[in-house]
């Protein structure tokens, strides 16, 4: 018999509750941007602006110019790490977690296995590292190069085989808030000036379960191989056993976390919060329904394009978007409190208002915006 998972359950809003505070957005914390891109372990980064909404909605004080500093001091990088996406990570986490979603990367080859037949992965990686690490390539640039080498094969799928093989990172001015500059990439190790020291399987692995729980906890198994697009990952969570809290949800899901963390009254007052797309909170657990309550799910979403989200109530209300001349949010609908029945979003308008207001000043000081509440999504036939 299958043994069932015991421990207190944690209703859907002491879930919410508890990631929230993890991921500072009960209340803006005082850390550094650099400390806090490394408690999130990396924030998600396919496009440039993300990673600074991001921690404009989390950290008080915060202003564009610290985190482009950092990347600029090459502190931090943007890198495809978890998911096979890229994320903005702290210098030593491109040099750690790179190596433990390797695996991943190497399994997205299968696709491209056509594209390939005939070239040694070996040496396309060694080409490909003395490539970038001569001079930064763009993806067309190293494409080209390597076609020389292997005229026969898919010049894309000689390109993703690099990607997927090296640690290759985005060299600034790429990243920068307010700069502009192509995609060209070189290896973590060169750009950063020293070598990956990856740690032992299980200590990695058992590294980042601590780390991923204290960010997004308490959660599942399930969870994290979501957040880190990683498989079998039961035999770390249950060496770490002995060490860890056990819970289940309202559906017998068994949940592990951190005896020290912070898991607040699930009356907690959460203000609204405008967050990029693509933000980690929305993406990292297989079951969404701590943020994004059932009746939302997908509304962020529409084809392959992630809408910004809002916030209320500590879940997913609505989206937004800065037009050249306003912030547009779109609320969906009332009762977007969990356990508050009907309850009408304008009752929370005036913080909506002041923290949109807020963003502004911070991520676009001097700019005028008007702030109107109206659609964001297209419909059908609009």
């Amino acid at each position: 018999m299958t043994k069932q998972p015991s421990g207190p359950v944690l209703g859907t809003r002491a879930l919410n509750r508890a990631t929230l505070d993890r991921q500072l957005l009960l209340r803006r914390s005082p850390r550094s941007a650099q400390e806090t891109v490394a408690h999130l372990v990396g924030l998600q980064a396919q496009n440039v602006k993300p990673p600074y909404y991001a921690l404009a909605a989390r950290l008080d004080g915060f202003a564009p110019e610290q985190l482009s500093r950092l990347m600029a001091d090459r502190k931090v990088v943007r890198i495809v790490t978890l998911r096979s996406t890229i994320h903005t990570h702290t210098a030593a986490d491109a040099l750690t977690l790179r190596p433990l979603v390797q695996p991943a990367r190497s399994r997205e080859l299968t696709a491209f296995r056509k594209g390939l037949a005939g070239v040694d992965l070996d040496r396309l990686a060694a080409l490909a590292r003395d490539l970038v690490e001569a001079e930064p390539r763009t993806m067309a640039g190293l494409r080209e190069a390597l076609r020389a080498e292997w005229p026969d094969a898919d010049p894309q799928s000689l390109a993703v085989a690099a990607r997927c093989t090296l640690p290759l990172v985005q060299v600034t001015p790429r990243g920068l808030w307010g700069r502009s500059g192509q995609v060209a990439l070189t290896t973590a190790e060169h750009w950063l000036g020293r070598p990956a020291e990856p740690a032992a399987a299980a200590e990695a692995t058992d590294a980042a379960v601590l780390r991923y729980l204290a960010a997004f906890g308490p959660a599942s198994v399930r969870d994290m191989q979501t957040w880190a697009g990683l498989t079998r990952l039961r035999p770390a969570f249950e060496r770490l056993r002995p060490r860890l809290l056990t819970f289940r949800d309202e559906t017998g899901t068994e949940l592990f976390d951190l005896p020290g963390a912070p898991r607040p009254d699930p009356a907690t007052p959460a203000p609204p919060r405008f967050l990029p797309e693509f933000d980690n909170l929305l993406l990292s657990h297989a079951d969404r329904t701590r943020v994004v309550p059932p009746e939302l799910r997908g509304r962020a979403w529409q084809g392959n394009q992630a809408y910004r989200t809002l916030l209320v109530d500590g879940f997913l209300a609505g989206v937004w978007k800065l037009t050249e001349d306003a912030l547009v949010v779109e609320v969906f609908g009332q009762g977007q409190g969990q356990g508050q029945g009907q309850r009408s979003w304008g009752a929370e308008q005036d913080a909506i208002l002041a923290e949109g207001e807020r963003m502004l000043a911070v991520l676009h000081p001097g700019t005028s915006y008007d702030i109107r509440f109206g659609a964001v999504v297209p419909r059908a036939g609009r």
